[in-house]
């Protein structure tokens, strides 16, 4: 490996050469021969720093974020752009009365703005449900009937609303753009091999994890699962990744089809010995732990008991468990007409 030298060793390296050359020059630090190596060094040494930058664009995994898209773009790559969260409002007024698209509400805890997406009309009943997006692009926190405040009320129609809200993805970062990059290089295209159809759903705006099932519905068969920053995908997702696998897939392949995976709820129940604290205080800690293990598995994936039980004796406080339920490892199916998800259900906790 190169080593650059510093600028010590470039300006000892000069003066060295100048005296080898001249022994009888002066060459001590008040010298017009010592000022020369100082400036000649320094400018050396920035030219140096120059090409280790210029060394570090060469790959992707070292390059700036320029350059990093750049890499990308040379293979057809593109960083995502972020996605707006979408969700209905519910307004009350006068029978009849128009709400027009485009009409902005905003949360009354957050201050975040939401704008309707269809002209709706009072119903019957009083209430009318429109469906709606945030007004900027990223992720949001899950709203269910949260109070929402009309900008500009519709005549007939109360300021006060109630918003449901999910979804939304930031902007693609730089680990992850890399990540697709390295994804392409270990495995190039293939001419519709398995990771050809996973990189394809990969690149639409919102997808963050996908799967792909080969045959899993019979010869000529590719099936592709895909998730969203919320876990499930919406209707519209899986729709935008369907019509990027029509428009890629190869013509042998008549019968490729994306899908939302179906959550199967693992329920799980243990008696544990503490110290220290209460079950009731372990609660919390117990379902944030459990969540994020639930969280890396994929569709088709196996809840391991074993897994349970290290999470749960690795509480502060836990002294001892028995894990009741699940009695045996689970195993979500994934075969011609399953496509299993294993969320975490309800915990129950009880005193060993």
């Amino acid at each position: 490996m190169y080593t650059i030298p510093d600028f010590e060793t470039l300006r000892a390296t000069y003066l060295r050469d100048v005296r080898n050359n001249l022994p009888d020059a002066a060459t001590d630090s008040d010298s017009d021969i010592y000022v020369r190596a100082t400036a000649s060094s320094s400018a050396t040494y920035g030219l140096y720093q120059y090409l280790l930058w210029v060394a570090r664009q060469i790959l992707p995994d070292t390059a700036d974020t320029e350059y990093l898209e750049r890499h990308a773009a040379l293979r057809g790559i593109n960083r995502k752009a972020g996605t707006t969260a979408s969700g209905t409002v519910t307004f009350s007024g006068q029978t009849g009365a128009a709400i027009a698209s485009g009409t902005a509400v905003k949360h009354v805890a957050t201050g975040a703005l939401c704008l309707t997406t269809a002209l709706a009309q009072i119903g019957e009943d009083g209430t009318a449900v429109v469906p709606c997006r945030a007004s900027t692009a990223g992720v949001m926190p899950d709203y269910a009937d949260e109070a929402v405040l009309a900008v500009s009320t519709p005549t007939g129609v109360l300021p006060q609303a109630l918003l449901t809200l999910a979804g939304g993805t930031d902007p693609e970062t730089d680990a992850e753009l890399l990540a697709r990059v390295l994804d392409y290089l270990a495995n190039p295209p293939g001419g519709g091999n398995a990771y050809d159809y996973k990189r394809w759903a990969m690149a639409v705006d919102g997808v963050t994890a996908a799967w792909v099932y080969p045959l899993r519905r019979g010869a000529g068969t590719v099936d592709v699962t895909v998730l969203s920053a919320v876990g499930l995908p919406s209707d519209e997702l899986v729709a935008a990744v369907q019509a990027v696998i029509d428009d890629k897939r190869p013509a042998a392949c008549p019968d490729a089809r994306c899908f939302a995976p179906v959550p199967v709820s693992v329920d799980i129940t243990a008696k544990l010995r503490v110290s220290g604290t209460t079950l009731a205080a372990l609660q919390t800690p117990a379902e944030t732990a459990l969540a994020a293990y639930f969280a890396g598995l994929p569709p088709g994936g196996l809840v391991r008991r074993s897994r349970i039980e290290t999470i749960l004796s690795g509480l502060a406080g836990v002294e001892d468990r028995e894990l009741m339920a699940p009695a045996a490892n689970v195993q979500a199916v994934v075969d011609a007409t399953h496509l299993e998800w294993p969320r975490l259900g309800t915990l129950t906790l009880g005193v060993l």
